[in-house]
């Protein structure tokens, strides 16, 4: 319980994520994260679908990406998404020609980084089957 006591106002979860993207690359959005990373694209909301973007969800995350006029990749800040199958995403990831990023392993978990076809930093990461 944090020390607001039970005053209300808690941040509870996480609703979605926001990557950006530069303006009218929505095609090569949809072949990584819908055909890539098989998340499953959703519509906009009417009233933001003419800021151009796409919107994703998969079994327990949103993913937004949002066009950004200026755009510049997130070299740094990233999503870490949690993966079942990491082995098996790292391989059609390479197979794909994307470039995988080693790092340190976190304690009870096996994870890379790879960058979207826009630049940005992203973090796929599992639980080691023994630590379930």
């Amino acid at each position: 319980m944090s020390s607001r006591g039970n005053e209300g106002g808690e941040v509870v979860s996480l609703h979605h994520l926001q990557v950006a993207m530069p303006a009218g690359e929505e095609g090569v959005a949809r072949a990584f994260y819908g055909d890539l990373l098989g998340l499953e694209e959703v519509p906009k909301p009417a009233q933001l679908a003419s800021r151009g973007g796409c919107w994703f969800k998969g079994p327990e995350l949103e993913l937004h990406l949002g066009v950004e006029a200026e755009f510049r990749p997130a070299r740094k800040a990233h999503p870490a998404f949690r993966v079942d199958g990491l082995g098996g995403l790292r391989q059609r990831l390479e197979g794909s020609g994307v470039e995988i990023v080693e790092d340190a392993q976190l304690e009870g978990h096996r994870r890379f980084y790879a960058f979207d076809p826009f630049g940005n930093r992203l973090e796929f990461i599992e639980k080691h089957a023994d630590e379930c």
